[in-house]
């Protein structure tokens, strides 16, 4: 997809799905802030990836659930490119934790998944949103879950944290329609990235994969790859007639698995 003299933003992207789509609008020709919280030497080589693929790219570090961070990052952008097009919040956290289990969440929990997952994209949409409007034909796609639309995954503060940003979502596309803003979410299913095997340890990734691969009609775990190429539809200006949209990609998880008669 043609991203030439286009700027965006990629929180969370050095490494999985960030990592991912920002790569992939480089091959386009989109100059990618490349935005991280802890890993400076990842970011620096996606960054580099980024250069390699044929677009520019800098690293960026940056915590969204603060206010100051985000209006820094934005900035950033601004200070070496002098415009933006794109943002995609991607930067999002989790506690792993039965949903049966009430008591293994308390109001910590809740506050700080809350403060990356959805504070953190709505203070990302406040601070881009006059670079947005005066590129003429902005576009935001939030990086959601499958667990915001079903009631499942890693714990329910989570849950509660992707459904309150598809909701959001909806309510950014009415709001930034006369900016020209378009706002978008991809809801992926389980992704099989690093960050996750590290958080789960190799066997528990491993039996949730294949898990995955039983679960879905097609029969396959999803790939940072697999996810960046819709965000890559939103982002672009192929989709300018689109706003408002919650795309689930999760290889027909949502869909269940169909009932074989005979």
């Amino acid at each position: 997809m043609d991203f030439s003299d286009q700027v965006a933003i990629v929180t969370g992207s050095s490494s999985g799905i960030g990592a991912a789509a920002a790569i992939g609008m480089a091959r386009g020709g989109a100059k990618v802030v490349i935005n991280y919280s802890k890993s400076s030497d990842a970011a620096e080589a996606i960054a580099a990836a980024c250069v390699e693929a044929g677009g520019d790219a800098i690293a960026v570090a940056a915590d969204v659930s603060d206010d100051a961070a985000c209006r820094s990052l934005v900035e950033a952008a601004m200070d070496k490119w002098g415009r933006l097009d794109i943002l995609v919040n991607n930067a999002g956290t989790t506690k792993f934790m039965d949903h049966a289990n009430l008591d293994g969440l308390d109001k910590t929990d809740f506050e700080d998944i809350y403060a990356l997952n959805t504070i953190g994209p709505y203070q990302m949409i406040r601070a881009a949103q006059p670079h947005l409007k005066a590129c003429g034909a902005g576009s935001i796609v939030n990086i959601s879950s499958v667990a915001g639309v079903r009631g499942v995954g890693s714990s329910i503060a989570y849950v509660a944290s992707k459904g309150a940003l598809n909701s959001m979502t909806l309510a950014l596309a009415r709001a930034l329609g006369d900016d020209h803003i378009r706002v978008n979410a991809v809801c992926p299913g389980f992704v099989g990235t690093d960050w996750f095997r590290n958080a789960l340890g190799e066997e528990v990734f491993d039996r949730i994969v294949e898990g995955q691969k039983n679960a879905t009609p097609m029969h396959r775990a999803g790939t940072p790859d697999d996810v960046s190429g819709p965000i890559l539809f939103f982002a672009n200006r192929a989709s300018v007639h689109v706003t408002g949209q919650l795309l689930v990609v999760d290889a027909g998880l949502l869909l269940g698995m169909p009932v074989k008669i005979g």
